[in-house]
């Protein structure tokens, strides 16, 4: 098999010059990558267009390739992990799991059978659904979970027979290039391409006439400039765009038996996760125990490199990120809110944030009705069960939610009242490959995961032929 593209070269020679990549843990720059240019793109494009007439045209040879990816993947995890922390800035175990994640995901899709499906209409006609790629894929990905993003969107676009052209945020490339030159040695040249730079890269290619779905996680309000420049070609679109989950606990929770994995639910990878948990609703008689066991939780969480084995929360990711979070939670607390942990910049070097849990805070507060993407969590008392779950409905995002509670029956009668594209009952944000991910309102457009991700990056093509007399 031919090496592949796996990223465009590092060198003296690209025209584009050189962006810094800063550690979160230190505030510093420690590595740099091609700032590439929009026309670069052309060339870029092209060479997918070019390779996907092969690559879309053997199921065999793509499920032999994809496998042998997964396998290069986790070999290669020593190198990944560590890289994936020091830009991120996330736990090292939670990096290693992103790898291991990146992988299972190759083999998942992998795996999966588009097959040819019959269609009986009464007529004497035999027709057959079948299924075709659509062609050059754009990715755009953030910076919260490079590896395992990209690879939501890399693993069903190439298992359906598309090539791709991928672009990881500025804050976050060396390990997505890295991860690229990892794959080269399995995917056929231009099947997979990683591009670096700075705006406007991003909405150039998004834009770009010759490619045929867009697929972009990010922000509500960069989603729709996505959208608008691919409707321009007319490419398909994929849109998720974030989430502010309530946590909706009934009258009948146990609060300590809940605790941590509430608390986890909202502040795994610092917050950063688009279905963390992002507001909790206690009833009242529950809130002062509540607030209380999350507080404690807060303050005694280990804050730190993601380098350090001791540490539990690395920092946020980057400066404009941890300015926003401050902005968040400093009107939260002028707004009337208590911080029973937390509230505060860490005083280090880097883009550290306590840990905070915010007590009595307006309902009306950024902090509530905004997804706040960081270490910070407002917790809302309630009178009646009613009122929560209006107020968990009560915002433009629908992604995810959760309910709380022993009686799980009453608990998922809840449940199915939340406006939200998946809901989990005494858990949260847990996701298998195998089930579709989707939010409702401003959380976005299409669908990813299991085989509905798969055939979102597929076309209907149908044949008709009389039957045989």
């Amino acid at each position: 098999m031919a090496l592949a593209t796996g990223h465009l070269p590092h060198s003296p020679g690209d025209r584009g010059g050189y962006f810094n990549v800063v550690d979160p843990a230190t505030g510093g720059a420690f590595d740099e990558v091609p700032d590439q240019r929009p026309e670069e793109l052309d060339s870029v494009v092209d060479r997918a267009h070019a390779a996907w007439h092969g690559w879309r045209a053997d199921p065999a040879a793509r499920r032999t390739a994809l496998l042998a990816a997964a396998d290069a993947v986790d070999a290669a995890a020593s190198a990944l992990g560590p890289l994936l922390t020091r830009e991120q800035g996330k736990p090292l175990t939670e990096s290693y799991a992103e790898v291991a994640r990146t992988a299972a995901r190759l083999r998942y899709f992998a795996e999966l059978d588009i097959g040819t499906q019959p269609i009986a209409d009464g007529r004497p006609v035999r027709s057959e659904l079948r299924w075709r790629s659509l062609g050059p894929v754009a990715a755009i990905v953030p910076w919260n979970f490079p590896l395992q993003l990209a690879s939501a969107k890399f693993a069903p676009a190439l298992a359906a027979g598309n090539t791709m052209v991928l672009k990881p945020s500025p804050f976050t490339p060396l390990a997505t290039r890295m991860l690229g030159s990892v794959l080269a040695d399995a995917l056929p040249e231009g099947v997979l391409t990683i591009v670096t730079g700075r705006e406007p890269l991003g909405a150039r290619l998004a834009s770009h006439p010759g490619i045929r779905h867009v697929t972009f996680t990010g922000s509500a309000a960069t989603g729709r400039a996505v959208a608008a420049g691919a409707a321009a070609s007319l490419a398909r679109v994929t849109l998720e765009l974030g989430g502010n989950d309530a946590a909706v606990l009934l009258d009948d929770v146990d609060v300590e038996e809940i605790a941590d994995r509430l608390f986890w639910a909202a502040f795994r990878n610092c917050g950063q996760v688009c279905m963390a948990v992002k507001r909790v609703y206690a009833p009242a008689r529950h809130y002062a125990r509540m607030v209380e066991a999350l507080a404690h939780r807060a303050m005694t969480t280990v804050v730190g490199s993601g380098l350090d084995p001791a540490s539990r929360l690395g920092p946020v990711n980057n400066a404009p990120q941890l300015a926003r979070v401050e902005r968040c939670t400093a009107r939260a607390l002028a707004d009337g809110a208590r911080p029973a942990a937390g509230g505060h910049r860490l005083d280090r070097p880097g883009y550290f944030f306590a840990p905070t849990i915010l007590a009595d805070v307006p309902a009306d507060s950024p902090v509530v009705t905004k997804e706040q993407f960081g270490p910070v969590l407002p917790v809302l008392p309630y009178d009646s069960l009613d009122e929560a779950v209006r107020a968990a409905n009560g915002t433009g995002f629908g992604l995810g939610g959760s309910v709380w509670g022993t009686d799980l029956d009453r608990a998922a009668a809840v449940a199915d009242r939340l406006e939200c594209g998946t809901a989990w009952i005494n858990h949260h944000a847990e996701l298998s490959l195998a089930q579709p991910f989707a939010g409702v309102k401003d959380s976005g457009v299409g669908v990813a995961g299991g085989p509905w991700g798969l055939y979102g990056n597929l076309r209907p093509f149908v044949v008709h032929r009389p039957e045989e007399v």
